[in-house]
């Protein structure tokens, strides 16, 4: 496989990326049709959100020699996610390169890999997302590629999608589909501000959403009393 270092990317608009990112995770998820959704192992080192452009990392794994190389082509407000060729949980990813990314203005990191130096990362206020911690030192030896698609905790992506991140976990959104996937889950949160009125006012979950046909449906009998 031939290694390469693609510099120049693709990226939606910049409000439409900031407004999703308002909307959340879950709601984001939902809109799209329940896709792009990483694996829940996929956790934030302290609550944080995000809301960025990927710029890809393809790592060989305990080696983060790309990583250095993906921080050049960043743009302020990219996201860096990093996958490698096959499983690892060194920590790759420490207090020295997060002080690289905060100086290119770099919004986070979105890794399946390890990272390392955790106290630092949280006193920085450098929000990551990642499947493990650890101590284990890396190497910087081995060629891999940056802005190519990637799978990152079971989620495809490619170069420019949206990450939307949060306590909830992490979510893709196409590059391509941005706009669409916006309006979708706007149209969402406005339909559940008005559930939400519904319910506080005292409303049942069971009628407003018409479940009482459902268990009748399904055979559920309601008693007095246990038999």
């Amino acid at each position: 496989m031939k290694h390469r270092v693609v510099r120049c990317i693709e990226r939606p608009p910049a409000e439409l990326v900031r407004q999703l990112g308002e909307l959340g995770v879950a709601t984001v998820h939902e809109a799209q049709g329940r896709v792009g959704l990483m694996r829940p192992y996929m956790r934030p080192l302290y609550p944080a959100r995000l809301a960025a452009p990927a710029v890809t990392v393809l790592s060989h794994p305990g080696d983060n020699l790309m990583i250095h190389a993906a921080v050049e082509v960043c743009q302020p407000g990219d996201v860096l996610v990093v996958s490698t060729t096959a499983e690892s949980t060194d920590g790759m990813f420490g207090e020295l390169l997060a002080t690289s990314c905060l100086a290119h203005g770099i919004a986070g990191l979105v890794t399946e890999a390890g990272v390392r130096d955790v106290a630092d990362l949280r006193a920085m206020n450098f929000p990551v997302w990642t499947k493990a911690i650890s101590a284990q030192g890396t190497v910087k030896a081995t060629a891999g590629s940056v802005n190519v698609e990637i799978v990152c905790a079971g989620a495809n992506v490619h170069p420019g999608d949206v990450i939307v991140a949060d306590e909830d976990g992490v979510v893709v959104v196409p590059r391509e589909d941005t706009r669409e996937v916006l309006a979708a889950a706007q149209q969402r949160q406005q339909k559940e501000a008005k559930a939400r009125e519904r319910l506080r006012s005292g409303e049942l979950g069971l009628d407003m959403y018409g479940l009482r046909a459902k268990l009748a449906e399904l055979g559920v009998e309601y008693l007095e009393r246990e038999k």
